[in-house]
């Protein structure tokens, strides 16, 4: 059964790990005297019984997943508990005895320190935190993306008292100079690197904002300071952005949509590289194959699916994420 454990930050990540026991037989001898009828016959030595092999649990048989913590943690909990049952069940064929776990944590760094040393073994990263824990785990693979991913954008969004007009092109952010401006992580792709980077092309750059530029720490969080007045305009995930005006959330009165940035490759699942050897042979082509098997028209899927605004998962490359590791090196966030 799928199991959701607490959460852990970067400074502070539990390690995890799974003890492994093993039993051993052992036989007792006897001080007894046997009697001559106990003794006819018995010219041969009698076998020791066979030992029974005892299984021993391994690590492979968890299989803990998690992700950056980019949205509310009530969805997260049940966004990420959804498919742990879901990966849990499908994957049971191929790896009988799995158990998939949720490891939540606190900042995008936790989940990328989780990732680097090893007490995470499938993790939801955006783009950038994604070539992050690659680069610190080597022989680590981008898996599966959404079929939104591949074409990602961010949307920049600004409170009507700030007098904002809507932006027609990339050179046109340039409006956002002299304006107070706030990012969500400040390791989040569709938040802060390719933003800061849309922003650069147009001129613009962290010290042009009036004041110091914020890091509200997820995309809800962006649209909520600046709704409330703390920012005049702010970046986030165009995905979160759609979501919440679909579900009546965000108040138009006080903020609004001013440009959609041009698309990029982003989210994806990143897998450690020993996932074969510890879960059996060919168990990433069976993951990949359980991502894709969801199915929208299934009502269960569609719920995981539509938690994560997507029509699809479809496979994904490291090297789709070239340009954003270039961005990301440009932007001082890569060393």
């Amino acid at each position: 059964m799928s199991a959701f454990t607490r959460p852990a930050s970067w400074r502070a990540l539990i390690p995890l790990t799974v003890l492994a026991v093993t039993a051993a037989a052992c036989g007792s001898d006897s001080n007894s005297t046997s009697s001559p009828a106990d003794t006819a016959g018995a010219d041969a030595p009698a076998e020791a019984p066979a030992e029974t092999p005892t299984e021993t649990p391994t690590e492979a048989a968890t299989l803990r997943i998690g992700a950056i913590p980019d949205q509310e943690p009530e969805r997260l909990q049940r966004t990420y508990g959804l498919i742990a049952d879901f990966l849990e069940a499908e994957l049971a064929d191929v790896s009988p005895g799995i158990d998939v776990e949720y490891v939540p944590v606190t900042e995008y760094e936790g989940a990328v320190t989780g990732f680097a040393i090893g007490d995470l073994d499938l993790v939801w990263f955006g783009g950038l935190t994604g070539v992050q824990a690659r680069l610190e785990v080597e022989g680590a693979q981008a898996i599966a993306q959404r079929d939104i991913d591949e074409a990602f954008t961010s949307v920049f969004v600004a409170s009507p008292d700030s007098g904002i007009e809507p932006i027609a092109d990339v050179a046109g952010l340039s409006v956002l100079a002299d304006r107070s401006f706030t990012f969500g992580s400040e390791t989040s792709t569709s938040g802060r690197l390719m933003p800061q980077s849309f922003l650069s092309e147009a001129g613009v750059t962290l010290d042009d904002f009036r004041g110091q530029p914020g890091f509200s720490g997820s995309h809800d969080a962006t649209i909520e300071v600046v709704a409330a007045g703390t920012f005049e305009a702010g970046a986030l995930n165009s995905q979160v952005w759609d979501d919440r005006v679909a579900e009546g959330v965000v108040d138009a009165d006080k903020v609004v949509e001013v440009f959609r940035t041009p698309p990029y490759f982003d989210y994806h699942w990143v897998g450690q590289p020993d996932l074969d050897e510890r879960f059996g042979d060919g168990f990433s082509a069976d993951l990949l194959a359980a991502f894709e098997s969801l199915d929208a028209s299934d009502p269960a899927d569609a719920e995981i699916l539509d938690l994560f605004g997507a029509g699809a998962f479809i496979a994904t490359e490291n090297s789709n994420y070239d340009a954003i590791e270039a961005v990301g090196r440009d932007a001082g966030l890569i060393r």
